[in-house]
């Protein structure tokens, strides 16, 4: 599945001066690791979202915003925004400090020996 390239770049210049985020490809998309935890990405032209649970039902009150259904059942804390819901880089970086802020609230990842 391809995934929008201008969306990937306006990620890209979101998160250029984070030593510590690494885009990978991943669900046929793309996928923003933040200290090695995923917190962003981009499904199609779908914004990706971690938002966690505590934010999950408020998220989803937000215009654009829908569960993120990619198994066909619906995943807590991950939700999918449409285009419209992030066409100013000020809805787009709202959206973003969501999910880093519930990254940032995770223990951090072992590292593999």
């Amino acid at each position: 599945m391809a995934f929008d390239e201008g969306l990937a770049e306006r990620l890209q210049e979101y998160f250029q001066h984070r030593p510590d985020v690494e885009a990978k490809k991943m669900f046929g998309g793309l996928c923003f690791m933040v200290s090695d935890h995923m917190c962003c990405g981009i499904v199609g032209d779908m914004l990706m979202c971690r938002v966690g649970p505590d934010n999950y039902d408020e998220c989803l009150t937000r215009e654009y915003a829908v569960e993120m259904d990619f198994t066909g059942k619906a995943m807590k804390g991950m939700v999918y925004v449409s285009a419209k819901g992030f066409e100013s880089d000020a809805d787009l970086h709202g959206w973003l400090k969501t999910c880093e802020s519930f990254v940032r609230a995770l223990p951090p990842k072992k590292t593999r020996k």
